[in-house]
Order: structure tokens, then C-alpha cells, then sequence
């Protein structure tokens, strides 16, 4: 499902104010470096050694051990969550610096995206003695934070410190343990030949990389992490490419973000073990859209395609639009065997010069329309549900008029049908241009594949793949104008030309399929609300419907002008029904009190009460996946439930004792009180599906 541009302005929005909320929550731990265990990790304070000498430092590290499935934040979270702090109490002469943040890992869930780590990280940080800090033991006091996620998210507290001596400096100790591999993977600054900028486009930034000491590198394996958060969309693909000095990496914009950043401040993980940190100004520029990934992922590579679109030029000669003129310019060429070979050449020639500028004019209006798609925000073409019906209700019609409904061809070859006829270079031009014109909608096996390709990618690559297109389509005469008495072993026009067509909408028919499929799927929000994709599926197959409707006009009235404005009316209402946005009409959430909760009782209404948080990730997803969704929206209004919104962002007293009178210790925590007074509280599951809480809806309401 989409998700709106505000989201996640909202998931990051109160996470500042959760650190202090946590203060009122009771820490664990006696102030001792622990271990302590807290709801789903554990926590301890390691150090390097026990003695700091005055004017020396001295490496200590918060480790975290989380359960299986648990995971806690980098700097930047990403789409939510929130970083651990510590408020520390120093003895005199003795600082300390901030928390360091070891290379994170993507840490999708649904359609957002959080960056963290799981299993076991160290954070670490530098204890500094003043040069004339008295010498003797001493004790650091440490009130540590956190929040641990998982479907749920639960924030934590502990209570740490660290006793130390202030001494003579003894043997420098190796780093080990989770410390020491934190040290080892933490960000360096960038090798001094390496340099990287970034030009800023209207979609996306490119992040170009030039270094001689870098090497040895995977590209699948870099990411890049934004330090400051709301610059980039933080769960859209990364796509990198080679350079023949490094890298490019283009990564999608925040879409709340409508002016440039002036610097772009992150880190570029190689791999596992390595990361450089980097600051760099944003350059406004072109930013010209890289490969997508489905392409890639499809096995259709540039030179693939350039090499389908030519054999799919090729056999668009046999199309039953297309041959007529191939055969008659055939017997044409024998009926001059005795004009000089030179002119009969220029003649195949400049055909294939009228084929070339045709389809390099299609090329110029394609790339001006996806220009303009871009600016309305099509963005990023087979990622977007909207060109997908688009591009899928395209190949679903002509494959309709392959199959035999209706037949474009026969009127556009009456276009161009006299310039055709004219005499000398110019009638072989114009040849060329009505073949071209003539072939359009006779798309031939293997060309869907390769023009699906050319669509996506950037112009230059578009360009080869339809010239390659043309080239394929000429080519046939353009070696008859060489070799005039190859004509005889052309066969001759008949019925087996419109079998073939027929054949050639069966590939088509399969890509409008795979097409629905990945409609569908981009649909779906995942596995929490699969019914969301079946039901935007069935409107693409409404559309369809009504595009053969549109054909079967065509078909019963041809190259009329009534039924052409009556098929472009059916194709605009076609493409209308899965494209129809309807206006969101989400419903009032009261935030939660227990005198609000005990008033709508009173009343006998029953009510829905959403315990949630900004940092939560799992209840953003919930919230936009399922309480958001329209069927559930209605039910609720068309029942009159009271809706509470309980926001454990900032900590609650009250919301933190209503959920432990409900079993729970975390958010999300989902409860509905039926109408009747004396019911039990009726708790759903953390993770929702749209069906279980419609059923909970009717049950509760009703009661």
C-alpha cells in the first residue's frame, strides 16, 4: 500500500521528548556495571581496564544483548524507534564523551525501514582525566535508556555505573569482546584520495564515489545510512553502479522535502567490517533514473534487450500489417532488376532512413511523456502502481486486437498510404514511415520484453533498444534492395499470416498477467493486509473488462469516427477505475483518559482503544495497513465506537497502569470494550489482520 508523504514525519515527530518521559519509568540494576536483565535484553557497562591515568583516556562501551528478534536503534532509527542515552553522574576532573555508533544494518518491517542492530552491539565511549584529577577510586553513575523492538516496542531503563581508579597508567589492554569488535566497526573518515559528491535531482540524489585505495568492491553490498534524518526515503532501494573509478549510488528523497538539502551527512557501508563516514555539499543537477532492480531481477540486460528488440523487428515483417508492404516493395524491386544496383541500394536505404527517423520521433514523445509522468509523480515506473495499469492496460488492449477483436492496422495504413505510392526517394521514405506507422500496434513475440525494459530505463539506453527495434524491422528489405532475387523465395500473403498474429497476443496476454501479479503485490502492505492487494487486483481486472468492451467497439464498427471517441471514452473509464484515489476519510481518534474510557461505558458504547507511540514501528504499520483501511473506517463509524488514542510516546502513568491491568507491557496493545458494561476487555493481537478486527468489531459492538 502507499504510504502518505506525512508518515514518517509522524514517526519521528515525539521522539525527542522520549528520552525524558523514560525518567519515570523504574530502572533496574544497583548501579553496578552489570549485567542487568531488562523486558527482552540485557545490559552492562564493559571497560578496557579499571585505571585512568590523570591527562589520559580511557575506552569503556554499553553492550546490549537482545533476544532473538529484537533489535535496537542506530543514531538515525529510520522510519522509527529512538537511540539509547545515558545520563551520566562524574566525579570532578573526569568526562566523558558521547555514545559512538558502531555501522548499522537495515531493519525492514512491511513497507518502512528502521536501522539497528540485532543480537549483541557495544556502544562505545571515551572516559578523560584531567591532568590534575586527584588519584584514588572513584565511581561513575550511569542512567541508561533504550527502546527494544520487535512486533512490539518496549522502552527500558537501568540504573549502571562503573567504579574506577585513578592511577599510573598500567599495560595497554587489546580490545575484545562485543567492545572490541564495536571499535573495529565503527565509521573512518574517508582515505585521503577518496572524494565524493552528490548531485541533487528533482526525485532522487546521486551519491558518486572516486577512490584508488577502495577496493575490492561488492556493489550489492554497499548501502548508504543518512546521519540527519528526514533526507532520504529510508526504505527505497539503493541502486549502485559502477564507475571506472568507483561508484554512483542514486537514493530516493524524502518526499516531504521540497528544496534541497545543502549538505548530505551519512556513512557508506562496504561491507560487514567496513564503513567511511562522509559530509558532502548537494549539487543541484540532473539525476538521470538508474536501472530498476526488477529489470535486473528479470534477466533482461541492456544488450538483451537491444538484441530482442531486433529479432522482434525482424519478425514485425510478418504481421499481417506489415507484410503487404514488405511483399509489394519485394516485387517491386525484381520489376526493377535492370535499374543500376546503386539505385536500387539508396532506395533500401532511405526506407530504412524512413523506419530510423519514425521511430526515433516515437522515442522523442516517449521520453517527453515519462518526463512528464515523472513531474506527476509516476517516479519509479514498475514500482509505481500507477504505471503499472497503465503500462499492463497498454499491452492488455493491443493483445486484444492481435487476438483478433479489432484491427488498428487496416485504418493507419490508409494514412499513409498515398505518400507511400509517390515515386523515387521519396516514396521509399514514406515507405518506411508507413511501415513503421502500420507496425505500432502489431507488437511481435520478444519485443514485449525488451520495449517493458526500455521503459524504465534511462533515455540513452531507450534510444539503442528502439533503434534496434528499427534496424530489425528494415533490415528484411534492406537486404532484398542489396539482392534483388531473394525475393522469390518470400512467401506469398495468405491466411497463415493472421494465425500468427493470433499466436503473437498470447505472450501478451501473459505480460498483462505478470503485470496484475506485480500490481497486486505492490498492493498488498505485506502479509498484514494481503486482502488490500486482491481487492486493488480486481479493480485492474475491471479495467480489462472494460477494454474489451472498448475493442468489441472498434471490432463492430470499424474506422468509424463514432466508435473511435466512443473505445477512447471506454479506455479513460477503464483506466479510471484502478487509478480512482477516493479522499481519505480516516476517522477522529479522543486520546485516551480513564475519564473518557469510563464515560463512553457509562453510556453503553463500546469502545476501540489504540495503545501506541511514535517510536513504534509496529504501530505505524498497523495504523496505515489496517485502522486506516476504508471497510474498517466504515464499520467503526457505522457502529458507533468510540475511538481512544493512548500515546505512550511521552510516558503515562495512566497508560502505562491501564495496560498492565490488560496483560501487556508494550505497544502496539489493541483493546475494544464491548457496549455492554459488565464485558471483559476484548485484546487483539499485537500484529493485525483486517478480518480479525472487522470480527471484532461486529462481535464487541454488538454485545
Amino acid at each position: 500500500m502507499k504510504i502518505r508523504r506525512y508518515l514518517s514525519i509522524l514517526f519521528v515527530a515525539m521522539c525527542a521528548i522520549a528520552v525524558s518521559a523514560q525518567a519515570q519509568l523504574t530502572a533496574i540494576g544497583d548501579g553496578g556495571p552489570g549485567p542487568v536483565k531488562a523486558q527482552h535484553l540485557t545490559a552492562e557497562l564493559v571497560t578496557l581496564g579499571q585505571t585512568i591515568a590523570p591527562g589520559s583516556t580511557l575506552q569503556a562501551g554499553l553492550v546490549l544483548t537482545m533476544e532473538q528478534h529484537w533489535h535496537v536503534y542506530w543514531l538515525n532509527p529510520g522510519d522509527a524507534g529512538e537511540p539509547p542515552h545515558i545520563k551520566w553522574t562524574l566525579p570532578a576532573g573526569l568526562t566523558v564523551g558521547p555514545l559512538m555508533f558502531p555501522a548499522p544494518s537495515r531493519l525492514p518491517l512491511g513497507p518502512l525501514m528502521n536501522y539497528g542492530y540485532e543480537d549483541t552491539v557495544a556502544y562505545p565511549f571515551t572516559f578523560t582525566a584531567s591532568p590534575k584529577m586527584k588519584q584514588g577510586p572513584v565511581h561513575v553513575d550511569a542512567l541508561t535508556d533504550w527502546i527494544v523492538c520487535a512486533q512490539v516496542c518496549i522502552p527500558g531503563k537501568a540504573h549502571l555505573g562503573l567504579s574506577l581508579t585513578v592511577g599510573p597508567a598500567g599495560a595497554p589492554i587489546a580490545p575484545a569482546g562485543a567492545l572490541g569488535e564495536a571499535l573495529s566497526l565503527l565509521p573512518k573518515p574517508l582515505p585521503a584520495d577518496a572524494q565524493v559528491t552528490v548531485t541533487g535531482g528533482k526525485k532522487q540524489l546521486a551519491i558518486t564515489l572516486k577512490s584508488s585505495s577502495i577496493t575490492n568492491l561488492h556493489l550489492d553490498d554497499v548501502e548508504f545510512y543518512p546521519i540527519d534524518e528526514e533526507q532520504v526515503a529510508n526504505a527505497a532501494d539503493q541502486v549502485v553502479t559502477a564507475t571506472p573509478d568507483g561508484f554512483q549510488m542514486r537514493v530516493v528523497r524524502a518526499d516531504e522535502k521540497e528544496k534541497l538539502p545543502k549538505e548530505l551527512h551519512g556513512l557508506l557501508k562496504m561491507s560487514d567490517t567496513e564503513s567511511y563516514e562522509f559530509t558532502a555539499a548537494v549539487v543541484p543537477g540532473v539525476v538521470e533514473a538508474a536501472p530498476v532492480k526488477q529489470a535486473a531481477a528479470s534477466g533482461v540486460t541492456t544488450l538483451g534487450a537491444i538484441g530482442l528488440a531486433f529479432i522482434g523487428g525482424i519478425i514485425l515483417n510478418l504481421m499481417p500489417c506489415v507484410f503487404p508492404v514488405l511483399f509489394l516493395k519485394g516485387l517491386a524491386l525484381v520489376q526493377s532488376s535492370g535499374e543500376e544496383r546503386k539505385a536500387l541500394r539508396s532506395h533500401g536505404l532511405v526506407y530504412t532512413l524512413g523506419i530510423l527517423v519514425s521511430f526515433w520521433a516515437i522515442v522523442g514523445v516517449l521520453l517527453i511523456l515519462r518526463a512528464g509522468g515523472s513531474q506527476a509523480g509516476w517516479g519509479f515506473q514498475l514500482q509505481s502502481p500507477a504505471f503499472i495499469v497503465v503500462l499492463a492496460s497498454f499491452i492488455f488492449f493491443f493483445a486484444l486486437s492481435l487476438a483478433g477483436m479489432f484491427d488498428i492496422g487496416l485504418s493507419l495504413t490508409s494514412v499513409g498510404g498515398e505518400l507511400a505510392q509517390k515515386q523515387g526517394y521519396t516514396g521509399s521514405f514514406f515507405t518506411g514511415v508507413l511501415a513503421t506507422v502500420v507496425a505500432t500496434p502489431c507488437t511481435a513475440p520478444l519485443m514485449g520484453a525488451a520495449i517493458g525494459f526500455a521503459l524504465v530505463q534511462p533515455a540513452w539506453i531507450t534510444f539503442a533498444i528502439f533503434t534496434a527495434l528499427a534496424l530489425g524491422l528494415a533490415t528484411p528489405y534492406l537486404l532484398l534492395s542489396f539482392q534483388p532475387a531473394w525475393t522469390k523465395i518470400l512467401p506469398r500473403p495468405g491466411a497463415w499470416m493472421e494465425v500468427l498474429k493470433q499466436l503473437t497476443a498470447v505472450p501478451l496476454f501473459a505480460t498483462a498477467i505478470w503485470l496484475a501479479y506485480v500490481y497486486g503485490s505492490l498492493n498488498s502492505g505485506g502479509a498484514a493486509s494481503p486482502s488490500e492487494g486482491v481487492y486493488k487486483l480486481s479493480l485492474l481486472l475491471g479495467c480489462f473488462l472494460v477494454l474489451a468492451v472498448a475493442g468489441w467497439v472498434l471490432g463492430k464498427w470499424p474506422a468509424k469516427w463514432g466508435s473511435f471517441a466512443a473505445a477512447v471514452a471506454l479506455i479513460a473509464l477503464a483506466l479510471a477505475v484502478p487509478l480512482y484515489q477516493p479522499k481519505d476519510t480516516n476517522l477522529v481518534w479522543a486520546p485516551y483518559s480513564q475519564g473518557a474510557l469510563d464515560a463512553a461505558r457509562k453510556d453503553g458504547k463500546p469502545v476501540f482503544i489504540d495503545f501506541t507511540a511514535a517510536w513504534c514501528l509496529s504501530c505505524q504499520v498497523n495504523e496505515k495497513l489496517v485502522l486506516h483501511a476504508a471497510d474498517v473506517q466504515k464499520q467503526l463509524s457505522d457502529r458507533n465506537v468510540v475511538l481512544l488514542r493512548a500515546d505512550w510516546t511521552k510516558y503515562d502513568p495512566e497508560i502505562t497502569k491501564e495496560l498492565a491491568s490488560l496483560g501487556r507491557s508494550g505497544v502496539p496493545t489493541y483493546v475494544i470494550y464491548p457496549s455492554a458494561k459488565d464485558a471483559a476487555p476484548d485484546v487483539l493481537p499485537e500484529l493485525l489482520e483486517k478480518g480479525l478486527v472487522l470480527d471484532a468489531i461486529k462481535r464487541d459492538a454488538a454485545k
